[in-house]
């Protein structure tokens, strides 16, 4: 998973990363022991989110943004709750 390798690598500089998955990843995501993980119930290839939602894209972010400044100890992972949904206008196109 290169979104895994780019936080690896990212981390090894200095910079603190949170890899957003969705939960159809998370053994791979869990195996790769990355500090900060967010799980999120989306299908794979929208991980934050159904295009044109920019509610729940930013829901998303911040969430991933809350679970960087709260970690307390490396391999964190956790899940985003909410249920995905298509997005607007998008119902039944998805």
């Amino acid at each position: 998973m290169s979104v895994g390798h780019v936080a690896r690598t990212l981390e090894e500089a200095g910079i603190p990363t949170v890899a957003v998955y969705v939960k159809a990843f998370e053994k791979v995501a869990r195996e790769m022991q990355l500090p900060r993980v967010l799980l999120t119930p989306n299908p794979v290839g929208r991980p934050l989110g159904a295009p044109g939602d920019r509610e729940r894209q930013a829901a998303v972010v911040r969430a991933a943004l809350e679970l960087l400044e709260t970690a307390s100890e490396g391999g964190m992972v956790r899940e985003f709750d909410e249920p995905y949904r298509p997005g607007p206008g998008l119902a039944g196109k998805d």
